[in-house]
């Protein structure tokens, strides 16, 4: 079960009504492995480790030259609206595996490059990377979901939610809310 092209289309209102600042969390998620997943209620985030026990630290898909993980792609946070856009049948479907699930306007002009964000008592540096969706997003939520969130008409609404670093390290808890500083 995948949305069509003209039900994502139907959803940009919705979508754009997103919050802009204060967005609450609706789902906190650990990736220790590649298509697992677990949700939790709280999350440990560390500027060396991003989120311990995350693949971020033994299976990054960007690598700086000398081979570390790129802390640019620590941590990802989807809109919750984009995902209840694209995740229509979640018994056989998987989560989409963004460890930040929240009710957020990801658009540049509401958070451009180097943005800072309070998440719980870490900080959050929205990063340059842009996270055009995977292969996977494709097989899981079909091509209209892949297609939507690389259209040109949508690329600067960043669909497919924020890529960031960690510049300070805290917890995350699902009674918290993303604030912009």
């Amino acid at each position: 079960m995948h949305p069509t092209t003209a039900q994502l289309r139907a959803q940009m209102g919705h979508i754009l009504a997103a919050p802009k600042d204060n967005a609450p969390i609706e789902m906190l998620c650990l990736r220790p492995g590649f298509g697992e997943r677990e949700v939790v209620q709280e999350l440990t985030l560390t500027v060396d480790q991003g989120i311990p026990g995350e693949r971020w630290t033994t299976a990054p898909w960007i690598r700086r030259p000398d081979g570390s993980p790129d802390p640019r792609i620590q941590i990802s946070i989807l809109p919750t609206r984009v995902m209840n856009a694209v995740w229509l049948d979640r018994e056989n479907q998987p989560h989409p595996g963004d460890p930040i699930v929240a009710d957020l306007d990801c658009s540049y002009s509401n958070l451009p490059v180097g943005s800072r964000l309070q998440a719980g008592t870490a900080v959050l540096e929205v990063s340059d990377v842009f996270n055009d969706a995977c292969v996977k997003w494709k097989a899981r939520y079909g091509t209209p979901a892949k297609d939507w969130i690389t259209d040109r008409e949508n690329v600067h609404l960043r669909l497919r939610g924020l890529l960031c670093s960690i510049v300070q390290g805290g917890t995350l808890t699902m009674q918290d809310e993303l604030t912009k500083l």
